[in-house]
């Protein structure tokens, strides 16, 4: 404000300005005061989703240690009804794709298991997910399913592990040589720390010695 003006000016020119943006004002500390009790509040029912969500999930945890499997089941459709981006909801169906698992039901576990790889928001535990849905396949002998499984994932720093489930499957199928080439590249892969280097040598040296005259397709690299 200039410094050269009465009081009196000074102070018609602050009520000038108040008439004209005084409301502005007013309005913006409203709606600020609104957000922020909304905030709040919002945080606050995320909260209690969370305690609820979490409640069901120690039921389903006693559920599946009883081997209850009905009430098993009503909890995880609770959980996935109610709350559906709950990470307890990935972690229900895990639970009782185990208990089908213990129970023989193969096919059972492999629906609980695909459910979680289609619904989860965490990208990174659908591909464990996938690894543990590739082995039950290949348990089940639907060795095509478990192959085609692997190659249709795009595993990022996880390739090793795939690599390595890949030579497992190879193995089970009675292929040798691409279970070596597998387990090989596996050893290989760029994010050793992913891969248990040491259980993939043992594999490597399980394997029968290679015919004459042949080698592998890929090197063991220190």
């Amino acid at each position: 404000m200039d410094e050269f003006l009465s009081e009196k000016e000074q102070i018609d020119q602050i009520r000038e300005w108040w008439r004209e943006y005084g409301w502005y004002l007013i309005g913006g500390v409203a709606l600020g005061g609104v957000l922020l009790l909304g905030w709040n509040q919002y945080g606050d029912y995320r909260q209690r989703q969370v305690v609820a969500a979490s409640t069901v999930y120690d039921e389903l945890e006693f559920a599946v240690v009883d081997r209850a499997e009905v009430r098993a089941n009503e909890l995880l459709t609770e959980l996935r009804a109610e709350y559906p981006a709950s990470p307890y909801a990935d972690q229900g169906g895990l639970l009782v794709a185990s208990l089908k698992l213990d129970g023989q039901d193969l096919d059972g576990a492999l629906a609980e298991l695909d459910h979680v790889i289609e619904t989860t928001s965490d990208a990174e535990l659908a591909l464990v997910v996938q690894q543990r849905r590739i082995r039950l396949l290949a348990h089940m002998q639907r060795y095509a399913d478990a192959l085609a499984a692997i190659e249709s994932v795009d595993a990022g720093r996880f390739a090793g592990r795939f690599a390595e489930l890949r030579g497992d499957v190879h193995l089970a199928q009675g292929n040798v040589e691409a279970a070596r080439t597998a387990y090989l590249e596996a050893y290989n892969t760029e994010y050793a720390e992913i891969v248990d280097r040491n259980l993939l040598q043992m594999k490597i040296d399980d394997l029968p010695p290679l015919e004459l005259g042949s080698a592998p397709a890929v090197e063991i690299v220190e």
